[in-house]
């Protein structure tokens, strides 16, 4: 028999059952009857006689629903005289076949009943793999049933409920682990995975927007209902020490000049979340880091010491972290606790036998991966985040002043819910905890805190409040930053049968509770009730190790809604939370809540959202949620931070990378646009030429700023040329965001047409003071090589785009703008691409010229504009002047531009220059103050816009 014979054989008898095999027969024991006339046979172990002829086996095997009979078996064949039966000319049932040499009956029959039992052992039973559906025939068999048990028949729904239930866990696989290696999954990633397209970003993986269209429904929850957003890739940093020694290490950071710090009295007390940009050490209003919110832990009577947690972007985090170091003097860095290791024998004492590597793995089966060195994670998942290595500290101690820097990123979990109707989802969703019982021990942190009356006292008041605070319509009636601390019972609890949108609670309230409303609305939420359980690392600890299963059962009743509940000490889970409530001064509709919470199952808490019709967003709407709000968004609108700069380094890369793999045929010629930078904004270079203009009146003795435009490019090129180079042997001074509140306010007034509707009065004397030469003087003396964050709204139909580029009007465009405020805008004269020619002469030359003769043309590599550097339809670096390079003089450029739903008309954001729009303002009549042109990248049409300034 060949070996692939051999092979096939063995497969197919692999399932053969063992008690079918037999050896040889046994000895038959004979003696003759009769006087020997005749031959009979005594089978051995019974009194029974059996005739040998009338005894016959074919001699094939028999194959029955799966089960092949062996030849080794002696009953199996009989077969003698061979040659004679193949000779035999007798047909019938029985030919090719002869008596049988004497056997034992019982045997065989006890070997057909084992087959028999094999048989139908092979027809009846089931393995895991298999489903109940799959015992129907094919005819009736259906893709559905196989998740849907109401698809069966009625017969097998009870058994295919029964296997459903009893199906086993399977261990979470250490793919897990490997996929977090460079970047780190939120606790709902597989939730987005499955909904959302996924990015990795600052070494995170985050769903940038739904699979679905939802740019529509998005904003429609974010205006009328509730939209929510898994923040929790924000870093949490915590410091600990004493009060004052906190406020002065922290003082260094901020200004009062650019809003409220983290020593302002609303915000030290605990019962608010702040808000404020932080700058480098002592290095205001240059070198900025970003914006973080804060949060006090509300202070203990008769203690100094005090907790405080900084939530930054991780983006921010590389640069903050090492400048709270070395404010705060931290630089010890405090080694994590090590847990003692245990042997396997002491882990284990029961002796086990050494694995044979001959006998592990069974015939089939995959053998798994093994890891060959340390480096593989274990399989229990890891906890951590994008942001260090995972052998990184997270405790830094200052043997000096006594802080302490704790690093808790991805311990604390944070939603945002937006929308007007946010606070009534929190209402339904969250339910106050109830008191434990006395019990005698539990692993959970909630039965021993019940024991203590003082923190019953505490639950209680807390509870009161947020059973009152249950009847506000919205959050625009509470005050902007309040805090709640509440221990609240599991979510799933309240899991409705069905998606139900949540609304207002109308009911008629209680005798008492309009006027405890009145009062929270007013004050705020007492201090005692911002307390929370969240603040300890015990708890959290506690409530991570020790959270139920994530997984949900099919029967959504209270009674079966957590699984493994009814093994705790009392039938509901304790969480810890924090609500946090902000809301934007001008659009009510935007409000939000923050929701800080520990490390719970949050799969469920994002599906229990969603059953309340609470739509879920991602990277995408957290941008437009900016945009509605004319806020800028952090990192897109920070070009002065490291982590600004770095954002607009990758995303003109990615813009060019485009650019580039499209034909040079199919793509948009930005020379002859009359367009510099589609890809990027060069504000250091906007700053420093209108700085060389307004200083010491240049600007004046050159005349009129507009009417230099007319001149031609090459000119231009030669005179921006020679002012770069002036420019590069002067020390560089870097451009700065304007974010002085006083400042802002009085330059917003100074925008706006003294007949404006809507305006509100100015406080202190900066509002009253006008717009003048020696005003503006004196304003640009304090605010050099500055730029201003403005919001700008077209005034005719139009979508602005990224890049845009925000222009003063001329004296004929104004008077063409009062005549009709409908007029679209003039038109830019088409530019000529001077280095087209020089692109394709390099190309005919590239075709004919040897590699010698490229070899011995020095030329090609010293200059700067050589032709192997071009591209096709992008001016190349050292740019030309950005100011003068159009016929309409450049003041800034749009960094978010889109059609906003919340305006009804395009609306765009970004920065223009502070001289530059102060010379502009100073040149246009009082009633049209603050129109400006706006002109996207691919076009030649100019638009008119309002400017405003939001403070």
């Amino acid at each position: 028999m060949s070996a692939a014979k051999a092979k096939r054989r063995e497969k197919k008898m692999r399932n053969q059952p063992a008690n079918v095999q037999y050896p040889s027969p046994p000895q038959v024991e004979s003696r003759a009857e009769n006087g020997g006339g005749g031959e009979g046979l005594h089978l051995t172990g019974t009194h029974d006689f059996i005739s040998a002829e009338h005894l016959f086996i074919p001699q094939r095997p028999v194959k029955a629903l799966g089960v092949s009979l062996s030849r080794s078996d002696p009953f199996m064949y009989a077969r003698s005289r061979c040659h004679q039966d193949r000779t035999n000319k007798d047909v019938g049932p029985w030919a090719g076949f002869s008596p049988l040499s004497p056997c034992l009956a019982g045997a065989f029959a006890r070997a057909r009943a084992a087959e028999v039992s094999a048989m139908l052992k092979a027809a009846t039973k089931t393995t895991c793999s298999s489903h109940v559906f799959q015992v129907l025939p094919k005819h009736m068999r259906r893709r559905a049933m196989s998740h849907n048990t109401k698809r069966l028949p009625r017969r097998l729904r009870d058994v295919a409920n029964r296997m459903k239930r009893k199906e086993p866990v399977k261990s979470k696989s250490r793919k897990f682990n490997r996929r977090q290696r460079k970047n780190i999954w939120l606790e709902t990633h597989i939730w987005h995975a499955k909904r959302f397209h996924m990015v990795k970003k600052w070494g995170y993986c985050l769903g940038v927007r739904p699979t679905y269209k939802c740019y529509r429904p998005c904003y429609r929850a974010m205006s009328s209902h509730c939209l929510l957003q898994d923040l929790s890739y924000y870093c949490c940093i915590e410091l600990k020490g004493e009060e004052d020694k906190l406020l002065a290490a922290l003082t260094q950071l901020t200004c009062k000049e650019a809003g409220p710090t983290f020593a302002a009295a609303m915000f030290l007390s605990g019962a608010r979340q702040g808000s404020v940009t932080v700058y480098r050490a002592g290095r205001y209003p240059s070198d900025p880091l970003g914006p973080v919110t804060f949060l006090w832990r509300p202070q203990t009577p008769g203690l100094t010491h005090r907790q405080l947690w900084i939530w930054a972007h991780p983006a921010l985090k590389q640069d903050l972290l090492p400048e709270l170091q070395s404010a705060c003097q931290c630089s010890e860095a405090v080694a994590p606790p090590v847990e003692p290791e245990v042997s396997r024998a002491e882990a284990d004492p029961t002796p086990r036998a050494e694995p044979n590597p001959d006998n592990e793995l069974k015939a089939g089966a995959k053998r798994k991966r093994r890891c060959k060195d340390g480096s593989e994670p274990p399989a229990k998942r890891i906890l951590g985040d994008g942001t260090r290595l995972p052998t990184s500290p997270v405790t830094w101690r200052s043997s000096s002043t006594g802080l302490v820097i704790n690093d808790l990123t991805m311990e604390i979990i944070r939603y945002r819910l937006i929308g007007p109707q946010s606070h009534s989802v929190l209402a339904e969703t969250l339910e106050a905890a109830t008191v434990c019982d006395e019990v005698k021990f539990s692993p959970l942190w909630w039965p021993e805190h019940c024991k203590d009356q003082s923190n019953m006292n505490l639950h209680q008041q807390q509870t009161d409040v947020f059973n009152v605070l249950k009847g506000i319509y919205s959050t625009g009636e509470l005050p902007p930053g309040t805090v709640l601390g509440l221990t609240v019972d599991d979510p799933r609890l309240t899991l409705p049968r069905q998606k139900v949108k949540a609304v207002p609670c109308v009911n008629q309230d209680p005798v008492g509770y309009e006027e405890k409303r009145n009062q929270l609305m007013l004050q705020g939420v007492p201090l005692q009730c911002c307390q929370s359980f969240l603040w300890e690392r015990s708890v959290r600890d506690n409530v991570t190790d020790n959270k139920i299963s994530e997984q949900v059962p099919s029967d959504p009743s209270p009674q079966s809604c957590l699984k493994g509940a009814e093994k705790l000490p009392f039938n509901k889970k304790k969480l810890p939370k924090h609500v946090d409530s902000a809301r934007h001064r001008h659009k009510s509709s935007l409000d939000y809540y923050r929701l800080y919470l520990s490390k719970v199952p949050m799969f469920s808490f994002l599906s229990l959202q969603v059953y309340r019709e609470v739509r879920v967003s991602g990277l995408h709407m957290s941008l437009k949620h900016s945009q509605n709000k004319a806020a800028p968004h952090f990192p897109h609108d920070y070009p002065d931070c490291p982590a600004g700069s770095r954002f607009q380094e990758e995303q003109e890369a990615e813009f060019l990378d485009m650019f580039r793999r499209r034909p040079p045929a199919k793509r948009t010629n930005y020379i002859k646009q009359g367009c510099l930078a589609p890809f990027r904004c060069p504000w250091q270079q906007l700053a420093e030429e209108w700085e060389l203009l307004v200083t010491d009146g240049g600007a004046d003795r050159k005349g009129d700023v507009q009417t230099q435009m007319t001149r031609k490019s090459h000119e231009v090129i030669e005179e921006v040329t020679s002012q770069q180079n002036v420019a590069a042997a002067s020390p560089p001074s870097c451009f700065t965001v304007l974010r002085n509140r006083r400042s802002l306010r009085l330059l917003s007034s100074w925008c706006r047409p003294p007949t404006c509707r809507g305006q509100r009065r100015g406080r202190g004397a900066a509002a009253a003071l006008p717009l003048s030469d020696s005003a503006v003087t004196s304003f640009h003396a304090a605010h050099k090589m500055s730029v201003v964050w403005v919001r700008l709204t077209l005034l005719s139909k139009g979508k602005p785009e990224a890049h845009a580029m925000v222009c003063a009007p001329t004296a004929e465009d104004l008077k063409l703008f009062g005549k009709s405020p409908e007029n679209c805008g003039p038109q830019e004269p088409p530019h000529k691409d001077h280095y087209k020619s020089r692109i394709n002469r390099k190309k005919k030359s590239s075709k004919t010229a040897t590699p010698s003769q490229e070899s011995d043309n020095p030329t090609a590599s010293t200059d700067p504009h050589s032709p192997s550097d071009l591209l096709q339809g992008l001016w190349p670096d050292p740019l030309p002047s950005v100011v003068s390079h159009c016929s309409r003089v450049t003041l800034g450029w749009v960094t978010q531009g889109d059609f906003s739903l919340a305006v009804g008309r395009g609306e765009a954001l970004g920065f223009v220059s502070v001289s530059g729009l102060l010379h502009t303002l100073l040149k246009q009549p009082p009633e049209l103050r603050g129109t400006l042109l706006l002109r996207n990248p691919t076009s030649l049409h100019y638009r008119f816009v309002r400017l405003n300034i939001d403070v």
